[in-house]
């Protein structure tokens, strides 16, 4: 459905995510909409396929499916990511053009914004990005680079108004319309990239003042999530079938890095350059079972590093949300070659990773200093704060306080607009 055409001073709110974006909009005081990207989809991912057949460039789903059919080209995901990165800068030969990552991201953006115009009737100009509590952990000028950098693509892809938000604080803003009552939250904004924790006084009597800034008690991020949690599901599930952990002829382990990088997301495509292969081919003489080097070598000629990703993801999702085993067919690699995921898979894995998020959630809650030590309730938003194991985690650090799931894909980019309101 189309909405209708806009005053130009409305606002557009982009959650530019590492693993799914969304993208909302309204005129001043308004109620935000959120946007179709995809048929009647709200939110899709972060993924960008350069076609080599017909030269095309593929988006979201329809840039996944591509990839996964077989269609010759380059699939890009996790392209956050690379914010803060010196490997934004760098070039890749992608359908005979050297093309550098900031212009990828650009790519992304500009596209969203096409399909905003087309919903709106008119091409925004004022935008408020998201961005994570920290782009980078420790590090305040890669950090700076990093929101400077998306800012960039942002002018790029034609936006004049260009303003961030804290991504807990916009999906704060989007809860407190439900609210009835005054309340002390902690909004567990869980991404693909990064896990971010807002303490915040919300409630209708607090919605309509301009400056919210007291109103925040604290913020606190760490750089965990969905992402992260594929990559070591599929290190320790995975990987070890290409030769992850294999004992070679002197009984030291294969060389560990080409099995991290194949499981990373926004490593995998280095993995096919030819300086990457002939380290990976000369890892042969490492292996005992040197079956398991070719079905290394088989992953990386035949480019199937981000299949494997994909299928790991969609196995995480399936084990948390049924609590059963998942079984990942990997025929594509070897005739009959499987392996499986289960929920004891995820919490045993998963253990440190979420021990550091619901440290960095515990800090937030300390650092707010609430008289009762514990918030009124515990807003989840962002797609990875669906995992259950997660949830569990919380809710053993934090009994009693009930959980709300929000809008997990949407949520942010609806605060977006708010937080101009």
């Amino acid at each position: 459905m189309t909405l209708a055409k806009q005053d130009t001073q409305g606002t557009l709110g982009i959650d530019f995510g590492t693993s799914n974006s969304a993208i909302a909009w309204a005129n001043p005081q308004a109620t935000a909409q959120l946007i179709p990207l995809e048929g009647d989809a709200l939110a899709m991912p972060t993924a960008v396929f350069y076609n080599a057949e017909d030269g095309r460039t593929h988006f979201g789903r329809e840039a996944i499916t591509h990839y996964l059919e077989g269609t010759e080209g380059r699939l890009m995901r996790s392209l956050k990511s690379l914010l803060g990165s010196p490997l934004l800068m760098e070039t890749t030969l992608i359908n005979n053009q050297l093309v550098n990552f900031q212009d990828i991201v650009t790519t992304f953006l500009s596209t969203l914004r096409e399909r905003a115009t087309r919903h709106v009737g008119t091409a925004p100009t004022r935008v408020v990005m998201g961005r994570p509590v920290h782009f980078v952990d420790d590090d305040l000028a890669r950090d700076a680079q990093a929101q400077a950098s998306l800012h960039q693509a942002a002018t790029a892809a034609g936006f004049t108004d260009i303003t961030f938000q804290l991504e807990p604080i916009a999906a704060a803003l989007d809860y407190e319309r439900r609210l009835t009552r005054e309340s002390t939250i902690l909004v567990a904004d869980i991404g693909g990239g990064t896990s971010d924790f807002t303490v915040v006084r919300l409630g209708p009597a607090c919605m309509h003042r301009s400056d919210r800034a007291d109103d925040v008690l604290a913020t606190t991020g760490v750089h965990v999530g969905g992402t992260d949690f594929d990559q070591k599901l599929s290190l320790e599930q995975l990987m070890p079938l290409l030769g992850y952990g294999h004992l070679g002829p002197q009984s030291r382990e294969v060389p560990n890095r080409v099995f991290y990088d194949l499981s990373t997301w926004h490593l995998i495509n280095w993995q096919y350059q030819p300086k990457a292969m002939a380290q990976a081919k000369a890892l042969q003489t490492n292996y005992t079972d040197v079956h398991l080097h070719t079905r290394l070598m088989t992953v990386l000629n035949e480019r199937y590093g981000h299949h494997m990703a994909h299928d790991v993801e969609q196995a995480k999702i399936h084990s948390s949300q049924t609590g059963s085993e998942s079984s990942i067919d990997l025929s594509y690699v070897e005739a009959g070659l499987t392996a499986s995921l289960g929920s004891g898979d995820l919490q045993q894995h998963l253990a440190k990773l979420l021990a550091s998020a619901v440290a960095c959630a515990r800090e937030c809650v300390k650092r707010a200093g609430l008289t009762h030590g514990k918030p009124d309730a515990i807003y989840l938003t962002g797609g990875s704060s669906a995992l259950r194991t997660f949830q569990q985690a919380l809710q053993a650090e934090f009994a009693g306080v009930p959980l709300v799931e929000g809008d997990l894909f949407g949520g942010v980019a609806s605060g977006l607009v708010y937080s101009r309101h």
